[in-house]
């Protein structure tokens, strides 16, 4: 059967069992949208800018686990897609994008709407592909699905010429597909796990640090065995809240940054670090030179080899898929007749709950302004810890990470390596999308949500019930919070002047709008909001403007060296 490359490409994503494509339509893919036009398998999201389609589809693979899908169209689509790109390339986010070119004779011309699209996203793709030939489409499609969702994960762009999308062939469409030169590991050498079985058995004062790779692997269930089984302390990074329950005894918080007292000091203080599916990036471990002040075993178990010792030299290297290491070990420790002993870790128990008796997330919940971190704590209460949270990036991002127990994976999704602003709707957008009777909250501040709040049309047009918790405080929160401590309360541009009427704003769109300016009224407001389950609704909660983050780790200083009030 002869197909257009068009329809060609959208039977390539009906095989790949895609439901969703987010996008937004131009010349070079208008034969794309003649053909989904043409179908009623796969479902076409439109969004009002290219940058929310990259996002939304990375937020719809966050939650799922499935690969995510945008489509734009060449030149302005494409670039306005990168940051997007870019921000699922840096949390390992599986995603493909399908980008319009100019004709394959009119490429390198400078022809209308034309960019190096391969160029341009190089640096923050796992794979590209530029297909020249309507018979290499269907093999290009089938092995970016295979390379964004393997090893570990990450977006791959395919860019698809429009006479490309217009010539015939036959359609065929691989069952499978070998790369030579790529071959990701998935289970460890036994011989290293046998080591690290030895040293975990030796440990005194333990600490699991595990990340985001542990709910990309889907491995949850795996880590909180492994830690249930040993009784070791346990910490998510920002990336990995909800990989271990955060209701749970032996979780002592998030570390870094602006971790809990407890997660830094342990991590700074044990004597054998188990860090899976983790980076030990800048924001948890600090200044390496502090950190290394402390003598530690460090294991360190990734799918990534290049992760490995990237930042930190560790002891014990362990590459493989992280559910498959982990039903690895705990095979070992099931078979051995070694147990860690219950009174060396009680004395470290003791410590850490010494740590946490700090209580470093207490704030002031008598106050007569809205605290941001009440509007969390209550929004918790609210929806019994059941919600998908999504945000945007800062001081809010901190506080709902901070103040939102994640109990279960796939829960909080949120933007880490980048921090990017903007990301917190079209994140719920694809969250909603994938998810429609999900109870789905997006935790932002004044200005992340004007990066993308055009996508109120979006959530309007496909009736996208998401509750947006704005914590207005009328600064760029974290910028203002940095240049109190850092810059002599010089607040250099970070006041946001000539705000909307964020009431008047969604009322706009055709959503429900609430104002709430009054601590008393914070509870009753998220009630009512949880109650229009068919509406968006947007609260705009006015916050104390002075608030900041605690604790925090000054940059360059160690984790240890905290600021507590």
């Amino acid at each position: 059967m002869e197909l257009t490359g068009a329809e060609i490409a959208i039977r390539c994503l009906r095989e790949e069992g895609v439901e969703h494509v987010f996008g937004y339509p131009g010349g070079a893919v208008l034969d794309i949208y003649d053909a989904i036009f043409r179908q009623d398998k796969v479902r076409h999201v439109l969004v009002r800018h290219e940058q929310a389609a990259a996002h939304a589809a990375d937020g719809y693979a966050r939650a799922t686990g499935k690969v995510g899908v945008c489509l734009v169209t060449s030149g302005p689509g494409v670039t306005n897609a990168v940051t997007g790109i870019a921000t699922a390339y840096m949390d390992s986010i599986p995603m493909v994008i399908l980008s319009g070119q100019v004709p394959v004779p009119a490429i390198g011309q400078d022809a209308f709407q034309e960019v190096d699209t391969v160029g341009i996203t190089r640096p923050c793709v796992k794979h590209n592909i530029l297909v020249k030939d309507v018979n290499d489409l269907a093999p290009a499609i089938k092995k970016a699905f295979h390379i964004a969702s393997t090893g570990r994960p990450g977006p791959v762009l395919v860019d698809i010429p429009k006479d490309v999308s217009q010539k015939k062939t036959e359609f065929s469409y691989p069952s499978g597909i070998q790369l030579r030169s790529y071959q990701p590991a998935t289970k460890a050498e036994p011989d290293m796990l046998r080591q690290v079985v030895q040293v975990i058995m030796s440990a005194r004062r333990p600490m699991i640090y595990s990340g985001g790779g542990v709910i990309l692997s889907n491995a949850s269930e795996e880590l909180t065995r492994f830690a249930k089984l040993l009784h070791f302390p346990v910490t998510n990074t920002l990336m990995g809240l909800g990989a271990f329950p955060a209701t749970d005894s032996q979780f002592v918080g998030m570390p870094g940054m602006h971790g809990t007292y407890e997660a830094n000091m342990a991590m700074q203080n044990c004597d054998v670090l188990i860090g899976i599916g983790a980076r030990f990036d800048d924001r948890v471990i600090g200044n390496p030179a502090h950190f290394f002040d402390a003598s530690r075993k460090i294991i360190h178990i990734d799918i990534d080899p290049t992760s490995i010792s990237k930042r930190v030299p560790v002891d014990l290297p362990v590459v493989g898929h992280v559910k498959d290491v982990l039903k690895q070990l705990l095979s070992l420790l099931d078979a051995s007749r070694e147990k860690p002993d219950p009174g060396v870790l009680q004395d470290w128990w003791n410590q850490i709950e010494l740590w946490r008796s700090r209580d470093c997330l207490k704030f002031d919940r008598a106050a007569e302004v809205i605290k941001p971190q009440l509007v969390v704590d209550t929004l918790y209460q609210v929806t019994s810890g059941d919600a998908i949270v999504t945000s945007d990036v800062g001081q809010h991002q901190m506080w709902a990470a901070q103040f939102y127990k994640f109990d279960r994976p796939r829960r909080w999704i949120n933007s880490g390596g980048l921090g990017t602003m903007g990301v917190g709707l079209p994140y719920a957008m694809g969250v909603q999308t994938a998810f429609p009777d999900e109870t789905v909250v997006c935790i932002t501040g004044e200005a992340s949500i004007q990066m993308c709040i055009q996508e109120l049309s979006t959530c309007r047009q496909y009736r996208l019930p998401i509750k947006i918790v704005n914590l207005n405080n009328r600064y760029m929160g974290m910028v203002r919070q940095w240049q109190e401590f850092f810059y002599g309360n010089r607040y250099a541009e970070s006041y946001v002047d000539a705000l909307p009427d964020f009431v008047k704003l969604a009322e706009s769109y055709g959503h429900v709008g609430m104002r709430i300016d009054k601590p008393s009224d914070v509870e009753g407001a998220l009630k009512e909001a949880f109650k229009l389950k068919d509406r968006l609704v947007f609260m705009d909660f006015i916050t104390d403007q002075t608030e900041n983050v605690y604790p925090m780790v000054p940059s360059g200083k160690g984790m240890s060296e905290m600021i507590l009030v």
